[in-house]
This record gives structure tokens, sequence and C-alpha cells, in this order.
């Protein structure tokens, strides 16, 4: 299952606050994406959200945002342009190259496409661009409010109309397109470039894919992306194109994009710099985030301290249990243990009230809940549950343990 995207933010070109998304994969992260979305959207649009899902899957994080005056985003989207675009997602790329890892992979939907395409110099650590029904010519966005060309000439703006949504574009929008050649930043973009399209693409014909194609060097691709719509609303669609995208740039990241984990003889956690309580947490090769709920002033971005505690129980639990299964000859055909974990005052517990917790006034409380699916008698069931006792993480969790705290020096 995906890690819940966490919320960032970072200041756009215009000075304003910038709101974000980081997918990550549960795993180690091979790479970092950075998503650049179409005309108008919203970093949560349905085919952002398929295809950052989906390249973590496959390893690589991705950060999606908002442009300026979009979605969660501050500022005026009437001062935008397509230049303060392009530097909005400059300072996107070196946002994540501070805070993680520069992005390897640009990846552009529509507008997005030809953003990225225009970027790609400024982004030197980049080595694959992949492009969602771009336009080959910025100016083609136009299409979208033809008909208020003449007003925003005249009166140097207009209120236009935008997927069912009011949007002032000015004059100083449409001058500044003109500005910008996709096609001549395509002829010098010297890094893999894959190119996807649906043939019957509505919004944006698939001769702006051949006019990108044809501008290109290699090595370049091209997909189609058959029937689909220009906005992806088709999951499917969208999972398509994203796992295409997963399996074409495998070929194109350098051999030290693969993060190497921290070297060390347990587990290691550290702070991510990104919130008040976020954590990652490195075990051998497998990389996850801890966090606490958002109503104590966390993202709630990865499992609590505590929730660890109790996934150790219940998983020691599970696999003890497994063990002494198949060694018997029992046909236990599935295993599942809820772990509840709760504070309580020493006199609500019987039996447990040690010198120790007679000081604290607290102990904590785990409650397993244990589900046994087989066929086997009422004696065989009951030893499970003695068994489940002495799983290691119980023990331990009963026993007074050690624990030695020292300095290392850095």
């Amino acid at each position: 299952m995906p890690v819940k995207p966490i919320k960032l933010t970072f200041e756009g070109a215009h000075g304003a606050e910038l709101a974000a998304r980081l997918d990550l994969p549960t795993g180690p992260v091979k790479a970092y994406a950075l998503f650049a979305h179409c005309f108008t959207c919203t970093k949560d649009l349905t085919a952002a959200r398929k295809i950052a899902q989906s390249l973590t899957l496959q390893g690589i994080g991705v950060l999606r945002f908002d442009f300026t005056g979009l979605g969660g985003s501050g500022g005026d989207f009437s001062s935008t342009n397509f230049t303060s675009n392009l530097e909005d997602l400059r300072r996107a790329a070196d946002f994540l190259r501070h805070e993680f890892a520069a992005p390897k992979l640009l990846i552009g939907h529509s507008l997005g496409g030809a953003a990225v395409l225009a970027v790609a110099d400024s982004v030197p650590e980049a080595t694959a661009i992949a492009t969602i029904g771009a336009p080959a010519d910025v100016g083609h966005v136009t299409h979208n409010f033809d008909e208020y060309l003449s007003d925003i000439e005249r009166d140097g703006q207009a209120e236009v109309s935008l997927g069912g949504r009011p949007f002032v574009i000015k004059r100083q929008f449409v001058e500044d397109l003109g500005k910008h050649s996709i096609e001549k930043s395509v002829a010098k973009l010297h890094k893999a470039l894959l190119v996807m399209h649906a043939p019957m693409d509505q919004t944006v014909g698939i001769e702006n894919a051949g006019r990108i194609y044809d501008a290109a060097k290699h090595p370049k691709s091209f997909v189609s992306l058959d029937d689909a719509d220009h906005l992806l609303r088709n999951p499917d669609d969208a999972e398509y194109a994203a796992n295409v995208i997963a399996a074409w740039v495998k070929r194109y990241l350098p051999a030290d994009a693969q993060e190497v984990p921290e070297i060390a003889q347990g587990v290691v956690v550290r702070e991510t710099g990104l919130g008040k309580f976020q954590s990652m947490v490195i075990a051998g090769q497998h990389r996850m985030l801890a966090d606490e709920p958002e109503n104590v002033g966390g993202f709630d971005s990865g499992p609590s301290p505590y929730d660890y505690v109790a996934a150790g129980l219940g998983a020691c639990t599970v696999m003890t249990l497994r063990m002494y299964a198949d060694q018997k000859k029992i046909p236990l055909d599935g295993i599942r243990a809820e772990v509840r974990h709760e504070k309580i005052h020493a006199e609500d517990c019987a039996g447990c009230a040690t010198e120790k917790v007679q000081k604290s006034g607290k102990i904590d409380r785990f409650e397993r809940l244990i589900t046994l699916h087989g066929d086997f008698t009422d004696d065989v069931r009951k030893r499970l549950l003695e068994i489940a006792d002495k799983c290691p993480v119980h023990r331990t969790l009963e026993a007074s343990s050690l624990i030695v705290t020292r300095e290392v020096s850095t």
C-alpha cells in the first residue's frame, strides 16, 4: 500500500507559498521525479495522483505541486504566465534538490509537458523527460479561450471560463507565450525523451507529438495512449501511462541514482527536516516514515512510535504462530493479529503494579486480538494462544529491558 503523500510548501516565482505533495515508496528511493500538471489543473488531478502512486511502486519518489494561483497554492493566477510557470518549476526542482535529492526524471502533462521540456536545461541532474499530451507550441493553450482574445487585446484582460471555473487572463499572459519555442528547447535537450499522446486527443492534437518527436534527438520514444482522453480521466489510462514511464525510465537512471541506505547494526531513525516530528526510519534495505497525527502537530505521514511498537508485537505474534503451526503440522490457514495500545492507571491492571509502575501511576497496555483460520480442535486453538505469549517481542515488552544511551560524535 502506498505511503500517504507528505504535504509540503515552498516559495514560488512570485513569492507565494506553493502547495506540494511528495509521494514516497515504502522501500529505498531509487530516484526522485518532478511532475508538472496541465493548464489550470492541480497536483491532485486523477492523472497526477495515479502516476505518482504507480511510480512509488517502482521505487521512485514524486513531487507534484500547484503552480502559483492554482489549487492549494497562494498567489494571483492572473499575474502569472508561462515564464513564471517555468520559474515555479525551477524552484520546485531546487526545493527537491535541497531537501531530498535532485530530480532525475521530469514529467509534464499537457502545458506542464511543454514546461518540463523548456526547463530541462535548468535541471542538469535530470536524465529523462516524459510528456503526456504536450503541445509543441505553448501558444496552443489560447484555443481554450479563443473567443476572448479580442477582449483581452482591447481591454488588457478578460474573465474566461475554463473547466467550469472563472479565470482572469491578461494580455501579458498571451504575449509571453510568443517568447517561447518548445521545438528549439527539444532540439538541444540532450536527455532521453518519452512522448506519450492519445491519437484521438481532442484538446491537443496528435500532430503536436509528431513535432516534438521530430525535433528531438535520440534516445527518444513514442507511446500511444490509444483511446484515452486528454486529462486521462479514466484511472486505467493514468495507471497505464505511469507503468510505461516507470518501465521506460529504468534504462536512463544513472547507476548512482539508487540511494544507498545508511549502514548500521540496528535501525537508524533521523529527522527529515520537514514538519515537527517526521522522521525517516531505515532498517537495512527498508525505508519508512514515522510521524505523529495532525491533531498533535504532525503530518500523519507515517505510523507513530507506539504504532511501530504495536506493529512489532503483531508481526512477531503472526510469525511465531506460523513457525509453530508449520512445525506441528497444524492446518492453520491464516493468522490475523490486531494490536491496540493505551496507557491505563496501574490500579486498573490487576497483578501488574510493579515498583516502577507504582511510582509512575501509569502502565502501557497492549491488547492483542488474534484470529485463527483453520479446521482444528479447541485444544489446539488454546495451545496456539499460549504460543502467542511466547513470541520474543511479547517477552521483551513484559520483561524489564535495559536501554543504554551514549552520544556518538559526528
